[in-house]
């Protein structure tokens, strides 16, 4: 610019001075520039007619903006006021009938009757519905929303209420569309407008919360049905994928295999087993493997993980360190996947109080019924797999009744399982879900007739009086499970071993709970000889008297009814139960009526 003190009364007021002056960017500078120009005019006594050029150029460049303005709100209006379609560049999507919105790079607005102009704006940047999603299980929907920002589309999917309402829309702020509590009602009528102007092209895609099977067909392999459970799974499904090489995962595994180690082949067994639970309609079971700690036990387990997702930590794999309502939410989702949990020994709290009903729970397949704020009922959640478990103590250890020990196979591991842990660990980390995929083609390619067969041949072949049935059902499952794989995935002929799988069983006699109640109580007994001690002499708290008999050489313990009520709650068993099981093995006496208790002088 010209140096204020060579310009003179004639050049202060040029063309060239001023555009120079309104062309600054920076406000600030403009300003300052102005002031200086009009000292100087002050000085040359012509400020009077600088401050009308000034005036007159501003006017001048007002009406200059003005037009250009008009002139984007006309070709914005032939575009698509005229033409009602939405107009976004680069768009990966159809164009779509938008009504009298205006759908551009720029954004998303209308006119306003009122003013004339487009003033009312639903959104800073180019959104629209491209899917409807609808839930096999629920008959609920949700939307495909698409998006861009900063110059790339992206997608969400949605309740159908949260863009049905202004209050609940405003939350998509966080997933980077740009809506606020004043824009809210206008985007959420202009995406209504969109989905209904073009019913009949906006797909209707069936969807599913719930993975494994879903009618004929497996999710997440199935092309016709995708997921769309809760965000917060969003993680442990994405989990769920290939990676790698399927030959290097195969080639890893069958050396482990070779091996002869059972508790490989029993956890990669039951993790394939998982998807054969619904087809022969039984209930879900638990597999645990124990023992001393870096025997190879986590790396067992995500050896079960890799057959259908990422083994790594924190993605497949979970813990107790959760909730009961959280775990069922989980199982629900899983479906027919295995449910894996890292070391029974990090149980939270909430589940350590209330273990044995979180064992109960999860094999009974079935969620707590629960209201919601409409007192309705929320749909039940419901699920058919297996539990993967590992821990330094057996899972059975946790629990004392029979019907929670009766639901679990337990595997101890003794020693070392894999000469190289990390090794066989870093190569599931990197290679992995092929396996999977392979055994639901391979059970797709059976009858479920079949497939029952099967597992009935080795349910009677490990059947045995001395053994509880539900769990010769679920080992009959992972039997029919290694068959399938053995001889369709890896033919290798590395079988389980029918005995040895056998000897995996509890007898019933350590599973009954009134047989473990008569062995605790005959322990407290001879752990408390003292209280039993007629001598007057001992001051102690008496639980009765020990009667000999001589002759029959036998000895038989009568005791208080309120010590045995204190034996009955410390041992977490029922006195009614026990003791109608235990008259009938005859192994307390009773009086003329067959009651369980008598007087003793």
């Amino acid at each position: 610019m010209v140096p204020l003190n060579k310009l003179d009364a004639k050049s202060i007021m040029s063309r060239e001075v001023l555009d120079e002056v309104f062309n600054q960017e920076d406000e600030i500078y403009r300003a300052e520039l102005l002031a200086s120009l009009a000292l100087r005019a002050s000085e040359l006594r012509c400020k009077t007619e600088f401050t009308s050029v000034v005036n007159a150029y501003k006017k001048v460049q007002k009406d200059i903006k003005r037009q250009e303005q008009e002139d984007i709100r006309r070709q914005l209006k032939e575009t698509s006021l005229v033409e009602h379609y939405t107009n976004f560049t680069d768009s990966p999507y159809d164009r779509m009938a938008c009504g009298n919105w205006i759908a551009a790079d720029d954004g998303i607005c209308t006119w306003n009757s009122a003013t004339g102009i487009t003033d009312v704006r639903a959104c800073y940047h180019p959104i629209l519905p491209v899917e409807r999603l609808k839930n096999i299980q629920t008959g609920e929907e949700q939307i495909k929303i698409a998006f861009k920002r900063n110059n790339k589309w992206q997608e969400i999917i949605v309740p159908k209420d949260v863009v049905a309402t202004a209050s609940k829309i405003v939350g998509l702020s966080k997933n980077g569309i740009a809506v606020t509590s004043e824009t809210a009602k206008h985007l959420v009528r202009y995406l209504s407008d969109v989905e209904n102007l073009n019913d009949e092209y906006i797909e209707i895609q069936y969807s599913s919360g719930k993975l494994g099977w879903i009618g004929d067909g497996f999710l997440p392999y199935s092309e016709e049905i995708i997921f769309d459970g809760d965000a917060k799974f969003r993680q442990l499904f994405e989990a769920i994928r290939v990676k790698g090489d399927r030959e290097t995962w195969y080639e890893h595994v069958k050396k482990v295999r070779a091996t002869g180690r059972i508790e490989p082949k029993i956890m990669l067994a039951a993790s394939f087993a998982s998807i054969l639970i619904k087809l022969v309609g039984a209930l879900p079971f638990f597999v645990d493997l124990w023992g001393e700690t870096e025997g190879g036990k986590t790396v067992t387990l995500m050896l079960g993980a890799s057959v259908w997702a990422n083994p790594g930590e924190s993605r497949y794999i979970g813990d107790f360190k959760t909730t009961d309502v959280a775990l069922e939410a989980k199982s629900d989702m899983l479906n027919n996947l295995p449910l894996i949990l890292d070391d029974t020994s990090k149980v939270s709290a909430k589940i350590r109080d209330n273990f044995e009903g979180i064992v109960y729970d999860l094999c009974s397949g079935k969620g707590k019924s629960r209201s919601n704020k409409e007192l309705g009922v929320n749909r039940e959640n419901r699920w058919q797999n297996c539990i993967l478990t590992n821990g330094e103590r057996p899972l059975a250890g946790y629990v004392s009744q029979g019907g929670a020990i009766n639901r679990i196979i337990e595997v101890e591991c003794s020693e070392k399982i894999f000469d190289d842990p990390q090794l066989t660990a870093d190569t599931l980390k990197k290679n992995y879900g092929y396996a999977g995929i392979d055994f639901v083609n391979a059970v797709k390619e059976m009858s479920i007739d079949d497939i029952k067969a099967l597992q009935k041949h080795y349910q009677e072949l490990i059947q045995d009086d001395d053994k509880m049935q539900k769990q010769s059902i679920s080992m009959s499952i992972i039997l029919a499970a290694d068959k399938i794989a053995t001889d369709q995935l890896f033919h290798d002929g590395q079988y389980i071993d029918i005995e040895t799988a056998k000897n995996l069983l509890t007898e019933k006699e350590m599973v009954s709970e009134n047989e473990r109640a008569y062995w605790f109580v005959l322990d407290k007994i001879a752990m408390n000889g003292i209280k039993f001690d007629d001598n007057p002499d001992i001051k102690t708290e008496r639980w009765g008297i020990i009667d000999n008999d001589p002759v029959e050489k036998t000895s038989t313990a009568i005791i208080y009814s309120a010590a045995f009520d204190d034996l009955c709650k410390i041992g977490r068993f029922s006195r009614k139960a026990f003791l109608s099981w235990a008259v009938k093995k005859g192994l307390v006496e009773t009086d003329s009526r067959g009651y369980p208790t008598k007087a003793k002088k």
